[in-house]
């Protein structure tokens, strides 16, 4: 007869209970916002550089996709809302110590932003396009009057909603697999990617579609030391770090993580566009689409999984 000795209940399935907080709508969002961030972070660095001609799927045509972008990820974020009638607040103050209160000042500058360069460049997409009132001319002549200075808040802005979408997750404690500092530049990295990617789907011209693969194989080797990085720091950190990273590493998200960031989303994509550099005909529709099938999933597999993660008490 075999005996056991039972000096706790937790290794019984479901004794300590797992509380799913966000779900869908979050790494949905997380997403949106990125890869706006990134589009809009390769608009404005062109823009200011005087590269407006060279690369104008970069200036005139991806930013004109953004704000539709950002109008999908804050209405998934509000479907999140648990009141929603009250989100209003998160403007009746500023707290610098809160992610959030920085993501939704982030938002309210950088939406309004968006939208008047799209509206600047909507003839690249309507070339017939009039406004119809006077005003809205006048305005329209201002405000090009004033585009180097847009396209600054642009750039500095994206930047911060960039990071501000992986700082969001870093700053819960109770979380192992979340509390990192290489989330933000993780999450970051990835959303430029994913805008370059977009970039190299809108572009019609070669000289632009080179440019961006150049771009987006640093950004992927980025992405990979990062990853890399994050990994041996939990491995080197306490049991529930070790534990969290375990999760990728033998565990439930291993293959999902694996699979369908790295090798699809980044060492596939890398391969492919680095062939295309080497003159080999690659259709640049299957390299872009894996990047953003990667980093989609990225933002998915790190909420649902660090979710799952906990203190062991």
């Amino acid at each position: 007869m075999k005996e056991e000795l039972i000096v706790s209940g937790r290794m019984n399935h479901l004794v300590d209970p797992q509380l799913n907080i966000w779900h869908w709508q979050i790494p949905l969002y997380l997403f949106l916002g990125g890869l706006a961030a990134g589009i809009l972070f390769f608009t404005a660095l062109f823009f200011i550089n005087g590269k407006e001609n060279e690369y104008p799927a970069a200036v005139k045509k991806a930013p004109v996709i953004v704000p539709f972008l950002l109008i999908l990820g804050l209405l998934a974020l509000f479907i999140d809302l648990r009141h929603k009638l009250y989100f209003w607040q998160l403007y009746t103050n500023i707290k610098l110590q809160s992610p959030m209160s920085w993501g939704a000042w982030t938002l309210m500058v950088i939406t309004p932003v968006s939208f008047i360069w799209a509206a600047l460049y909507i003839r690249e997409f309507f070339p017939n396009w009039d406004w119809k009132y006077t005003w809205i001319k006048l305005l329209e002549v201002f405000l090009i009057g004033y585009k180097k200075t847009i396209a600054w808040i642009m750039l500095i802005f994206s930047v911060i909603l960039g990071i501000y979408t992986g700082i969001l997750l870093s700053a819960f404690n109770a979380r192992p697999l979340w509390n990192t500092s290489i989330l933000g530049p993780l999450f970051l990295t990835s959303g430029l990617s994913a805008g370059a990617a977009t970039i190299m789907l809108l572009s019609k011209s070669a000289v632009e579609k080179k440019r961006f693969a150049q771009i987006d194989l640093i950004l992927i080797g980025i992405e990979v030391f990062l990853i890399i990085h994050m990994f041996m720091g939990f491995m080197a950190s306490t049991q529930v770090q070790i534990d969290a990273a375990k999760l990728f590493l033998g565990g439930p998200y291993t293959m999902a993580f694996w699979i369908f960031v790295v090798a699809l989303g980044l060492v596939i994509p890398a391969l492919l566009e680095f062939l295309e550099l080497r003159k080999f005909h690659i259709p640049v529709l299957i390299s872009s689409l894996l990047i953003l099938f990667g980093s989609i999933m990225l933002r998915f597999i790190i909420v649902y999984a660090g979710q799952v993660s906990r203190w062991l008490y």
